[in-house]
């Protein structure tokens, strides 16, 4: 990758996901998210959804695969799969013989390895990126922050409540479980912080009663880069988005929008 991309001219490709699993009790799904540790350059301190850049490796394993995606587009979905192992011990996006304990295994031998293609050989497990869904995509590239990602947004469903994560702590801090709207609920409390895109999202996400609804409707609307930009209400400067992209709410005072 070139150095460009580090000013934000091109962006650094990224991935994340919204990884559902049902309420233990019933009601609005719940999605994981994760702190990311205060001294990253982006986001430091911040509640996103788990992901990170698309690595080398991840474009060399995508251009080997063949089959119906683009090679872009499937480096990156394997690194939402890689990041996910590795920040948070799930394994999604993956097919084998999978359990908690060889989940737990392959994330020590990714994180000794860096890279995926010998995790799937050493386990013999197959990618299985029908699991995940493409939602979103944003590339904030007219804003004035640290390091500029062009991040794709996928969904993921893993059904049950039952599922062990623990923290990556080299550059995560905390990971819960939260429905959307509690995210919401706890970044007016000041309990949690979110950037301008996690919040649109959350409130995406907010309307839908379970994961179906949310795949459905990603589904039904084709994903276009959103790049936010200055509008004006009232005498204010907001920060903006398009109105046609399946977000409820489309903009945000400047004044109160958190950056990266």
């Amino acid at each position: 990758m070139s150095e460009e991309t580090e000013s934000g001219s091109d962006g650094i490709p990224a991935a994340t996901v919204v990884i559902f699993r049902n309420a233990p009790e019933g009601g609005p799904p719940e999605m994981l998210m994760t702190i990311r540790s205060r001294e990253m350059v982006f986001a430091g301190g911040m509640a996103v959804f788990p992901g990170g850049r698309v690595d080398p490796a991840d474009f060399e394993l995508g251009a080997m695969m063949g089959g119906p995606l683009d090679p872009d587009e499937a480096a990156h979905q394997i690194a939402v799969v890689r990041e996910t192992l590795e920040e948070t011990g799930l394994a999604i996006g993956l097919s084998g013989d999978i359990d908690a304990d060889k989940a737990r295994a392959a994330r020590n031998f990714l994180q000794e390895t860096g890279e995926l293609a010998p995790v799937l050989e050493h386990f013999s497990w197959e990618l299985d990126l029908d699991q995940l869904t493409p939602f979103a995509r944003w590339f904030p590239k007219n804003e004035r922050i640290p390091r500029v990602y062009d991040t794709r947004f996928y969904l993921a469903n893993l059904g049950t409540g039952a599922v062990e994560i623990e923290a990556d702590l080299s550059e995560n801090t905390h990971l819960f479980w939260t429905t959307a709207q509690g995210a919401l609920d706890a970044a007016e409390k000041g309990d949690i912080k979110v950037i301008f895109p996690t919040r649109r999202n959350l409130e995406r996400l907010a309307l839908f009663a379970d994961f179906g609804e949310a795949k459905a409707q990603a589904e039904a609307i084709p994903v276009r880069t959103i790049t936010p930009y200055m509008g004006e209400r009232s005498g204010k400067t907001w920060l903006e988005i398009g109105e046609d992209l399946g977000y409820p709410v489309t903009g945000e005072p400047l004044e109160t929008v958190a950056r990266g």
